[in-house]
């Protein structure tokens, strides 16, 4: 195959935007499974017999494994070619998807989760390394920010594909399709995309990748099971199987990480470049997008309890109410470039995120008596704050990396972002169930009923239609907004807080200036041989 060099075929030929819409396919897949298992969970528990734990495992297997592979699946992508890594890990997503359809049995589906998040691991860090090689500073910030839009509209779409398919089909149909999305994703990978790689990059640490993989496991395990392992004391479960508390799952993972961080300082080629957390410009990007994620995911998790149950909609419907926030994140995302060349990426970031700041306030403020509308406005606005914060940090992350540290970096950026929101879902998730007990009113209902209700807000709901206790129902929604209020309010806090950090260090330099001394020449071309 002929050499080609990448930055000089994405400026002269028009097909680096129907590359991008392979990259597009690929992560509406990955974000449809952030959510679509979510309005599935119910069914496959009554069809295949899931306890509590294990609905809980179906949904967070998929982001356990996601989180703690993605950095090590940036440097693959650098070793052995960014467009064959990107292939693989949409097969293996594929083929965890078939896995999913046809399972019988709780554990096989939690393996298939698992395995979707092995793909996804490639797939998310290796979309984003790539753009550098299809777009010039001028028109990367609009790449980046058509991914992420990308990215974040397979979020609701989730609960609007999944309610259809499940009032049409069976559970499985939920895995299945993904299936025709992903080999879309890969004939649009191998027909449209270079092929790049630095075949000058380290190879691939065995200890080093398993420190990396166990250790942001344990931690983001200990994040998820902490509300339910506690912190100090062994869980007994039903059937007395127990496990480490929170705090020893935490010791294990700071243990890791810290050997990690030890080892590849002594390393001469660290698989792990420390250096990267030396550029000013990408440590405070990627901790500002971090922080983003955190923020958006306790409003992605507080809302669908509240349509679906509250207010009453069905799973299709929850899954159409929350298009408003898609709505502003598209029109931010479309607006960020020229924004941006106006004021300053340090601006657009920090006004972005107080506008975030402003519509988790607002949301707080929601009561029962409020109907859809008042919603559907402060999603709007939430959109909006997003979309001018997380793209402009996120492409201002990139810019500030070196070309051939293109993998490993946004490997670096994306598991951060992935920690964030699974910090953003277990605290904030945590906080709102708290809320939700202390202020549920269960008088008069036998003490069995009343801890089942305490539950969730759907829990509630059912207890309320096998008693006949319109009381119940109503004290639940109270509950439920009462807590949804609390969560918006931590995370307009954190967005405000963010985004005068953000004012304060952000660099505002220019990106082209990067871009021009060091991009071009420091990504190696792709050949036949590429990654040997």
């Amino acid at each position: 195959m002929a050499t080609v060099t990448p930055l000089e075929e994405g400026h002269q030929n028009p097909r680096r935007w129907w590359a991008l819409g392979a990259l597009v396919a690929s992560m509406l897949v990955l974000g449809f499974d952030t959510t679509i298992l979510n309005v599935a969970l119910p069914t496959m528990a009554g069809e295949l017999g899931a306890t509590t734990s294990q609905q809980q495992w179906m949904a967070d297997a998929y982001v356990v494994v996601f989180a703690s592979l993605m950095l090590p699946a940036g440097l693959l992508g650098d070793r052995f070619g960014r467009r064959r890594m990107l292939v693989v890990g949409l097969l293996v997503f594929l083929a965890g998807s078939v896995m999913g359809s046809l399972a019988g049995d709780v554990n096989w589906v939690i393996a298939a989760r698992a395995a979707m998040g092995v793909g996804a691991a490639l797939v998310m860090p290796l979309a984003m390394s790539v753009l550098p090689s299809l777009f010039g500073p001028a028109e990367r910030t609009r790449a980046v920010g058509i991914v992420s839009a990308a990215s974040a509209l397979g979020l609701p779409l989730g609960p609007i594909i999944g309610g259809f398919l499940l009032n049409h089909f069976w559970w499985g149909s939920v895995f299945l399709i993904n299936v025709p999305m992903a080999a879309i994703g890969v004939a649009a990978c191998v027909f449209l995309l270079p092929e790049t790689s630095d075949p000058a990059s380290p190879k691939v640490d065995a200890l080093s990748t398993a420190l990396t993989a166990i250790g942001l496991g344990a931690l983001v395990y200990a994040i998820i099971e902490a509300p339910d392992r506690g912190w100090a004391t062994l869980p007994h479960s039903p059937k007395g199987v127990g496990g480490p508390p929170a705090v020893a799952l935490f010791a294990v993972a700071v243990v890791l990480v810290t050997a990690l961080v030890l080892r590849e300082r002594r390393a001469e080629r660290p698989m792990l470049d420390m250096e990267l957390l030396s550029h000013r410009g990408f440590l405070l990007n990627t901790l500002a997008a971090t922080l983003v994620m955190f923020v958006l995911s306790g409003l992605m998790f507080v809302l669908p309890p509240y349509l679906q149950t509250v207010l009453g909609n069905d799973a299709f419907g929850t899954g159409l109410r929350l298009l408003p926030m898609m709505g502003g994140l598209i029109v931010a995302a479309r607006a960020a470039q020229p924004v941006v060349a106006r004021f300053g990426a340090r601006a657009v970031v920090a006004a972005g995120l107080v506008v975030l700041a402003f519509a988790a306030l607002l949301g707080s403020r929601t009561s029962v008596s409020d109907g859809y509308g008042f919603t559907a406005l402060w999603l709007s606005v939430a959109g909006l704050g997003f979309g001018f914060s997380v793209v402009p940090s996120m492409d201002g992350a990139l810019g500030a990396l070196p070309a051939d540290r293109a993998g490993s970096g946004s490997g670096l950026l994306m598991t951060m972002r992935q920690v964030g929101g699974a910090i953003g879902i277990a605290l904030l998730g945590s906080l709102l169930a708290g809320a939700f007990r202390d202020r549920l009113d269960v008088t008069g209902l036998p003490a069995p009923l009343g801890h089942t209700a305490g539950e969730s807000v759907v829990a509630a709901h059912l207890v309320a239609a096998k008693t006949g206790s319109t009381r119940l129902v109503a004290s639940a929604n109270a509950s439920y907004v009462h807590g949804m209020g609390l969560v918006l309010l931590v995370c307009g806090i954190g967005a405000l807080v963010t985004a005068l950090l953000a004012a304060a260090f952000l660099p505002n330099t220019p990106l082209a200036r990067r871009a021009e001394g060091n991009e071009s020449p420091d990504v190696a071309p792709a050949t036949a041989d590429a990654g040997q």
